[in-house]
């Protein structure tokens, strides 16, 4: 069975974190998961994996901020030059 369905080498975990809806809402939901890890809800390596996925959450969105502020200039340029 081992072989269809590999064995999980890691645990679920739980805990509240802020909504992130912008790149600095990132900061809150880090301390959310030291505040966690403080508490030994998670492990340091939990909290590690946990950080890295917010972190490439949060580098999405400042792209996608980065890409939008630079679309709007664009605009903004290409509507002057007329």
């Amino acid at each position: 069975m081992e072989r269809l369905i590999p064995v999980r080498k890691d645990r679920t975990v739980s805990f509240s974190l802020p909504e992130i809806d912008s790149a600095n809402d990132g900061a809150k939901a880090m301390a959310g998961v030291l505040q966690a890890m403080a508490n030994g809800d998670v492990t340091p390596s939990e909290a590690s994996s946990v950080a890295g996925v917010i972190e490439t959450y949060r580098k999405t969105l400042e792209t996608a901020e980065f890409e939008s502020r630079l679309q709007s200039l664009e605009r903004m340029t290409n509507h002057a030059n007329f």
